[in-house]
C-alpha cells in the first residue's frame, strides 16, 4: 500500500496519513469487512513510524471509516457507518447541493482555509486569557455597535488601507455574512433591483433571492467589473446598489485597478447608487491597493471586513464601516434579529490584535499563500488550463481545464478524491459553466496535481 506522503509539505504528517489512507480506500474500492495490512506493514512499506499510522488508523475509526477489533487490527467498515459520516461532512459554499462529499476528499473549490493551516497556540492563549480576566465577555451579551475595543483596533487596522472613519461609523457583526444580511434586510426591499458581479459569491445570490431582491449581472474581468457594461445597465434600470468584490474577487482571485475604481465610484455618484464593497481577503493582501471606502468622500460605500477567513471559520468575527446613520440602523436591526453579537468572539479577538499575534499571524498566512499561488500557477499551466488572469494576493484562482466535456473533468475530479465547486455555483441566474474556483491553499496537494495532470488533453478554441 503507497501513500504517497510528502514529508517536505506543510500539513500534519497524520492528517496525510488518514487522507491517503481514505483515498486508498476509495480509489481501491476495497468491500466492507476486507483486513488492512497491519499497521507495522503500513509504516515499513512507506518509511513512517508505526504509532503515526495507529493515530491515523483511530482517526478513521473515530469517522465510521474504518473499524477495530481487538487483536486483529483494523478492518474497513459498513458502508452504513460511512453514509452515516458522509451525511456530516463539513459543508462548504459553492458545493454541489446535492454532494454530501465523502470522508477523505480534497475541498479544491472552498473558499476557505484548511484545518492544518489553523493555528491554535495564539487562538488558545486568547481564549483562555478571555476565560480567565473578562467575565462580561463570557455571559453579557453585546453592545450593539459591538465591543468598543475591537472597534478601535479595526479602525487602526483600516487606516493601513487609508480608510479613514470614526468608531460610531464601525459595527460588530458575527462574520461579514451577517453584515450582508442586515444591509440587504435594512436598505432593500423586495422587488428592487441590484447590480451584482458575474462570477461572484454565491451566497450572496442566495441572499438576495432569499430576500426578494432582483440581480442585474455585470461581467468581471480582471480589472474589475466590465465598465461600459456597468454603465449601460445604470442607465437602463436605476439599481438600488452595487455589491462588489474590490481585492481578489470571489471567485476570480483579480482586484480592481485604480482606473476602474474612480470610474465606478463615479458611476455611482451619477445615479445615486449605493455600493457595497465586500472585502473579507483584506488581511491577505501584502501589497498597495485602492479600495473603493478610502476614495470615498460622500459616505456612498458601505464597507465589510472580516476576521473569520484568516482566524477561524467558527469564531464568527466581521464588522460593517458605513456613514453614521446607516450604520444606526443597521445596529437597531441587529439587535432585534439576533440580539447583538459574540461579545466572547469579539474580546477574543480584541486581545489577538492588542498583542500582535493576529498580525503575524497573517503574515504567515500571505507568504504561505504567495508561495503555493506560484506553484498552482506554474502547475494550471503545465495542465494546459486556461487562467482568468494571474491573482496577486488572495486564496483563488480561476481556471478551466482544456478538456472539452465538462462531465469528464468532474468524473477525473473524484476520481483522484477531488471535490469540485458546483458548476452553476457562481452565475446570478444558475447558469453551468466551465470554469472552476482553484483554492490555492489546497492545488499543492498531491490528489490535485494528479488531477489537473489527468485532464492535459487539446481543447478546442473558445474564440
Amino acid at each position: 500500500m503507497e501513500l504517497r506522503i510528502d514529508r517536505q509539505a506543510l500539513v500534519p504528517l497524520v492528517q496525510q496519513i488518514v487522507d491517503a489512507l481514505a483515498g486508498w480506500l476509495r480509489q481501491s474500492e476495497v468491500l466492507p469487512g476486507t483486513r488492512l495490512p497491519s499497521a507495522r506493514q503500513i509504516a515499513r512499506d512507506n518509511l513512517l513510524s508505526q504509532s503515526s499510522v495507529v493515530e491515523a488508523c483511530e482517526r478513521l475509526v473515530a469517522e465510521g471509516v474504518l473499524a477495530s477489533r481487538q487483536g486483529s487490527g483494523f478492518f474497513v467498515a459498513d458502508p452504513v457507518l460511512a453514509a452515516r459520516r458522509q451525511r456530516d461532512y463539513p459543508w462548504f459554499e459553492g458545493a454541489a447541493v446535492k454532494h454530501d462529499g465523502v470522508f477523505g476528499e480534497l475541498k479544491l473549490g472552498c473558499g476557505g482555509l484548511p484545518i492544518s493551516w489553523r493555528e491554535t497556540d495564539d487562538l488558545g492563549y486568547a481564549i483562555r486569557e478571555i476565560s480567565r480576566t473578562d467575565m462580561a465577555g463570557l455571559f453579557n451579551y453585546g453592545t450593539p455597535l459591538g465591543l468598543p475595543a475591537l472597534r478601535q483596533h479595526i479602525r487602526k487596522r483600516l487606516l493601513q488601507l487609508h480608510i479613514a472613519v470614526q468608531e460610531h461609523q464601525i459595527l460588530t457583526t458575527a462574520g461579514a455574512s451577517q453584515g450582508l444580511d442586515l444591509i440587504v434586510r435594512t436598505l432593500l426591499k423586495p422587488g428592487e433591483c441590484v447590480v451584482v458581479e458575474s462570477p461572484g459569491y454565491s451566497m450572496l445570490f442566495e441572499l438576495l433571492r432569499l430576500r426578494g431582491v432582483h440581480m442585474i449581472e455585470v461581467p468581471r474581468t480582471p480589472n474589475g467589473p466590465d465598465i461600459n457594461v456597468l454603465e449601460a445597465l445604470l442607465l437602463q434600470y436605476r439599481p438600488r446598489a452595487l455589491f462588489i468584490n474590490s481585492f481578489y474577487h470571489n471567485p476570480t482571485g483579480s482586484s480592481l485597478t485604480p482606473k476602474v475604481a474612480q470610474q465606478i465610484l463615479q458611476l455611482a455618484k451619477t445615479h445615486c447608487t449605493l455600493v457595497v464593497e465586500d472585502d473579507v481577503y483584506a488581511d491577505l493582501s501584502g501589497g498597495p491597493g485602492t479600495r473603493l471606502a478610502a476614495l470615498d468622500t460622500a459616505e456612498n460605500v458601505i464597507y465589510v471586513g472580516s476576521f473569520s477567513k484568516t482566524l477561524s471559520s467558527s469564531l464568527r468575527v466581521g464588522f460593517v464601516v458605513a456613514g453614521a446613520g446607516v450604520v444606526s440602523r443597521l445596529a437597531e436591526v441587529k439587535m432585534v434579529s439576533s440580539m447583538g453579537a459574540s461579545q466572547f468572539c469579539e474580546s477574543v479577538v480584541a486581545c489577538l490584535l492588542a498583542s500582535g499575534a493576529y498580525r503575524k499571524l497573517v503574515q504567515r498566512q500571505r507568504q504561505r499563500l504567495n508561495s503555493d499561488r506560484e506553484t498552482a500557477l506554474q502547475v494550471l499551466e503545465d495542465a494546459e488550463w486556461e487562467v482568468f488572469g494571474k491573482p496577486a494576493g488572495g486564496l483563488f484562482i480561476w481556471a478551466r481545464s482544456p478538456m472539452a466535456d465538462y462531465a469528464q473533468v468532474r468524473a477525473q475530479a473524484q476520481r483522484f478524491g477531488v471535490q469540485l465547486s458546483s458548476a452553476t455555483a457562481f452565475s446570478p441566474t444558475g447558469e453551468p459553466g466551465d470554469w472552476q474556483r482553484i483554492n490555492v491553499a489546497y492545488a499543492s496537494d498531491p490528489r490535485a496535481r494528479a488531477f489537473f495532470q489527468a485532464t492535459t488533453v487539446d481543447r478546442p478554441q473558445a474564440f
